[in-house]
């Protein structure tokens, strides 16, 4: 059963401490399912109330504002020891990389198929898929531009290790920093391989000098020495042709009528 206590404190009193002084009193002397009414004489009812409840809220206040600061000083405590540091406060920047890598490009899907794969999730602004300068043939990566980085930054969550004819896709986002000045450069160029065939029949058919056929024809006469002596020392009886071209015929004499 709760008891109740009437505690009656004059007007000399500092109304300020008034509140600080009636916790410690029923702190120490109060059991505690007391009830401690306090009584101030010579003071008008509304004016002690006022000052009352002002005095409260000023005192939770600071006191919820030295614990949270105290709180918040000691996250990081240094293990050498000494005072609490605080960390320091790290911005959240928001991304605005438009440009992704995508690697383990499957073969057969080429620029056609990934422009048309990759529109589903936004517009295009550029598309570049690596390929051998020589053959032509695909590196197996390449890069694509979103106009939008929020579509970028969706792409890249969605297609990163997305299986793809049995190749899981490789996407990643390019921080604007890291994008190399010379990435796009062509790339609005349609690719089309050289025929190296053709190229490599001309510069056989080309015609030579004396000079060159008779350099030309000295290699091939010291790699058909090479071998015949490969032949010989395992053991094969083999005789090998003549080279055809190998001697060449004396020039005609011209003769001069009398």
């Amino acid at each position: 059963m709760a008891s109740f206590l009437l505690l009656e404190i004059p007007t000399k009193v500092d109304v300020s401490v008034t509140p600080t002084f009636a916790l410690l009193f029923s702190a120490s002397l109060c059991p505690a399912d007391s009830v401690i009414l306090i009584i101030l004489t010579e003071m008008g009812t509304k004016a002690r109330k006022k000052n009352i409840t002002k005095t409260l809220k000023k005192g939770a206040s600071e006191f919820s504002a030295s614990s949270a600061s105290k709180d918040k000083a000691a996250d990081f405590l240094p293990l050498e020891g000494g005072p609490a540091r605080k960390l320091p406060d790290t911005e959240v920047r928001e991304s605005k990389a438009t440009v992704l890598y995508i690697g383990r490009i499957p073969h057969g899907f080429y620029e056609n198929e990934m422009e048309g794969f990759f529109k589903q999730f936004g517009t295009i602004k550029r598309l570049r898929l690596a390929r051998n300068k020589k053959a032509g043939k695909s590196k197996h990566f390449g890069f694509i531009e979103f106009e939008s980085p929020e579509v970028s930054k969706v792409v890249a969550e969605t297609m990163h290790n997305y299986l793809l004819f049995e190749h899981l896709l490789q996407v990643r986002l390019i921080p604007p920093e890291h994008v190399h000045p010379r990435l796009w450069k062509g790339v609005n160029r349609w690719y089309k391989p050289l025929n190296w065939v053709k190229i490599e029949r001309k510069r056989q058919d080309k015609e030579r000098t004396l000079e060159e056929h008779n350099k030309l024809v000295e290699g091939i006469l010291k790699r058909d020495k090479k071998r015949r002596k490969r032949i010989e020392a395992a053991g094969i009886d083999y005789e090998c042709p003549e080279m055809v071209g190998a001697i060449q015929a004396a020039p005609k004499k011209i003769r001069f009528a009398d």
